[in-house]
């Protein structure tokens, strides 16, 4: 018994030592009473008194009532708060020489109705919203934007950003019918001198009866769409940076042939070898890599295509300010649209103040000539820059996927801040009134049309990260033509695409204050009637694998500044929750134009931003990616950045942490709110328990009523059923899926879904290289 009272008093110790700091902060006075309580416990077992027993049961049921009164009835705060003691009981359970019979029977019982109530809460889901979308077709005859039925022609399947296809051979009834057709892989894997984020994030593109994509180190593959069998691969020699952020490529973009033209392609798809010394291409494909160049690929051979800028290759670094290898470079892919091809680029969060320009550019699709080019702090200047003269230094970049409506004459831009994202003081208001937004420019000439914001001068780096998905939206005053953008904020805008007018209103709502010297917080932020916005954390919203790492949870949430959504970064440590990964990231959102509705993935993940003054000396190691220290070279301050996570590396707020969602676009109305994968690939035992998990990616919503999504952090592929989000099918993947599945019809006319499983270094999934095809078992 000595081994178990030295266990008790440890344990109370620490819970005795850490809860009269958490009363310090103004925290919950449990910790340190039940640090007295085992520590009293131990000292009875210590002497081999039998009350200890009685005692212990006494802590267990007034633990349970704690528990039940902070967290309701739900299983996994309840775990946190009561498992590590339900563990301690045991040894107490069988230590017959310490009392009589009745004793044990006490203790016994205290200990079940415990264990027996705990694990009753599994079968109550404390956070599902249930509900229907309607199904039954609003809109007749949709806009869908330029592509075939059978086809994805662009990253959201047209250049409206859907993610939506009009096929329908795959239902709610027969989805779970889907088998593998084939794999592939690429052969692109992680090497030596790779970067933390390597990731795939490619959505392949269909064209003819072929597919093609990238791979983070910019390959351009090309795969029969029916056999995944390989046609070619261009490989654009991208060598590794250890300045870049990021080590991804989403896509790439497509120029089909002029109206009469011929693609020159036979039935296999190849074109013949001999002629690609001299040829302009018919078609073009786009691609960007991490090296700051956009090449111009015949689609038919791979060859570049030599008519486009210098043989084929556009250096996007041209009249760039501060041009730093590894500091600016394109991950998504451009939009082609009238006759240009228009590119934006990610340029580096909080590595120097002095950086690349997040200008952007439109080019000639055939020759590469620069037609316009739009900078946020130049708005009104879209003239072809001159020859002498450089871009503005680190302006707002745009580094997610754009959208175009031709028939309007717009593009629209999702915009990010200027760097460094938490220190304001470097705007100017040209700068600030673009950042964090969406920017409708004139395709014509790259004059801005209109501009919505999302967040007042943004300390929190929260870049509108998603493509916007344009739609006509049935109102009460007729069809108006929408766009509907989400946030990492938790925010869905819905907005008219002519105007940028709210469909839904948007509100001004106070928003906390006081930054460091020099800098400012905006008395307001705005807020969209559509939101996924969580509840603000509570000090009982703090979770841990134990109620040990949960006390240390406690204490850093008293610890750090936090008062609700847009508290700005201090030295102490700010929390920022939702925090910078987002509510809504890349993988945005998929819309149906026919039913008026949405589907997409919220996720709840605190983070903590610290801004360190440079004064206090020596930093240890930084700019390794986006979470970290990053210098911020020639500020005052550098910031730290890093999810809000407990000792054990769980994070600090209780879960469920991923959902999917289904919302009505013309109520303006969140549907249904559902858990989100499992725990399977996250724990030493592949226990495949509903949680709620992290992810990045996107989903795909068809015709016949079924989504399709990987993207949480367990490698698998599922359908959902579009009307009321329960998963109907699921495939385990070789790797991570966070990639945008998509679909088509192969030449058999049998409708395929496609992912691309490579990992995600930032996430920690699994890495790999595969092409997953699945299609209905005959």
């Amino acid at each position: 018994m000595g081994l178990i009272a030295i266990l008790f008093a440890l344990i109370g110790l620490v819970l005795l030592g850490g809860g009269l700091w958490l009363i310090s902060l103004g925290g919950s006075w449990y910790f340190a009473l039940a640090g007295v309580v085992l520590l009293l416990v131990a000292a009875k077992v210590r002497i081999k008194r039998g009350n200890a027993q009685i005692l212990y049961g006494l802590f267990l049921l007034g633990s349970l009532i704690w528990a039940l009164w902070e967290s309701g009835y739900d299983w996994w705060p309840l775990a946190s708060r009561l498992g590590l003691f339900l563990i301690l009981g045991i040894p107490l359970l069988f230590s017959f020489r310490l009392m009589g019979r009745s004793r044990i029977s006490r203790l016994t019982g205290y200990w079940w109705l415990v264990a027996l109530v705990m694990l009753g809460s599994l079968f109550n889901d404390a956070h599902q919203l249930e509900g229907k979308l309607n199904m039954a077709p609003l809109v007749q005859q949709p806009a869908l934007g330029q592509s075939p039925e059978a086809d994805w022609f662009s990253y959201g399947r047209t250049n409206f950003g859907q993610r939506y296809s009009p096929l329908d051979q795959i239902t709610p009834a027969n989805v779970n019918r889907l088998e593998l057709a084939w794999q592939y892989q690429t052969g692109d894997t992680k090497g030596k001198g790779d970067i933390g984020e390597f990731t795939y994030e490619a959505t392949p593109l269909k064209i003819g009866n072929t597919l093609y994509l990238c791979t983070p180190h910019n390959w351009l593959v090309a795969l029969d769409a029916d056999t995944g069998e390989r046609r070619w691969v261009y490989n654009a020699k991208v060598g590794t940076d250890s300045q870049r952020q990021h080590q991804t490529c989403r896509g790439v973009s497509y120029l089909p042939p002029a109206e009469g033209e011929p693609e020159n392609m036979t039935e296999s798809g190849s074109k013949k070898a001999e002629t690609l010394a001299s040829m302009d291409c018919d078609a073009q494909l786009f691609l960007p890599t991490s090296d700051a160049k956009l090449i111009a690929v015949d689609p038919a051979t791979g060859a570049r295509c030599k008519g486009f800028a210098e043989d084929g290759v556009l250096d996007l670094l041209h009249h760039m300010p501060f041009p730093k290898s590894g500091y600016y470079y394109s991950t998504s892919p451009p939009v082609v649209a009238k006759g240009v091809v228009v590119v934006a680029g990610a340029v580096n969060d909080n590595y120097d103040i002095n950086s690349p320009s997040g200008v952007i550019r439109a080019y000639d699709v055939k020759t590469g000539a620069l037609k316009w080019n739009w900078d946020a702090a130049h708005p009104n200047d879209t003239q072809p820059i001159a020859k002498e003269k450089l871009y503005a230094t680190s302006s707002p970049n745009s580094w997610s996927v754009a959208s175009a409506d031709e028939g309007l004459g717009l593009i629209y831009f999702p915009m990010g801040n200027r760097t460094p994202d938490q220190l304001g003081m470097y705007r100017t208001p040209e700068e600030e009134k673009y950042a964090t937004s969406v920017v409708a420019l004139n395709l014509e000439t790259g004059k801005p049309v209109w501009v919505q914001q999302f967040v007042h001068h943004d300390l929190w780096d929260m870049d509108t990260p998603a493509q916007p998905s344009l739609i006509d939206i049935q109102t009460n005053k007729g069809l108006i033509p929408g766009l509907v953008v989400p946030t990492k904020q938790g925010d869905v805008y819905v907005l008219n695409r002519a105007t940028g007018e709210p469909i839904h209103p948007i509100t001004e709502v106070p928003a906390p204050q006081g930054t460091i010297e020099g800098d400012f917080a905006s008395p307001t932020q705005p807020t969209s009637a559509l939101t996924f916005n969580p509840i603000p954390l509570e000090e009982k919203d703090m979770w841990g694998a134990s109620v040990l790492d949960q006390l240390y949870c406690r204490i850093q949430f008293r610890s750090l500044r936090y008062e609700g959504r847009y508290t700005p970064p201090s030295e102490q440590g700010t929390i920022v929750f939702p925090g910078n990964f987002g509510v809504f990231n890349w993988g945005g959102i998929a819309v149906d134009p026919e039913r008026q509705v949405m589907f997409g993935m919220p996720l709840y993940l605190a983070f903590t931003s610290t801004l360190i003054p440079k004064s206090t000396g020596h930093l240890g190691e930084v700019n390794v990616g986006e979470h970290g220290v990053n210098a911020n070279e020639g500020a005052a301050y550098a910031v730290e950045l890093k999810p809000f996570l407990s000792p054990l590396g769980v994070p600090c707020q209780q879960p469920p942490w991923g959902y999917i969602a289904g919302a009505d676009l013309t109520q303006g109305k969140v549907i249904y709110q559902h858990k989100n994968g499992t725990i399977q690939d996250l724990t030493l035992l592949p226990l495949p328990i509903k949680m709620g998990v992290p992810g990045i990616g996107g989903p795909v919503i068809t015709k016949g009523g079924v989504v399709f999504m990987a993207a949480a952090v367990d490698n698998y592929l599922r359908a959902y059923d579009l009307s009321d989000g329960e998963e109907l099918w699921k495939a385990r993947l070789p790797a991570g899926g966070q990639a945008t599945p998509m679909t088509y019809l192969n030449s058999e006319g049998e409708q395929m879904v496609v992912i691309v499983a490579g990992g995600h270094g930032s996430i920690g999934t699994k890495l790999g290289d595969s092409i997953l095809a699945f299609r209905l078992k005959d």
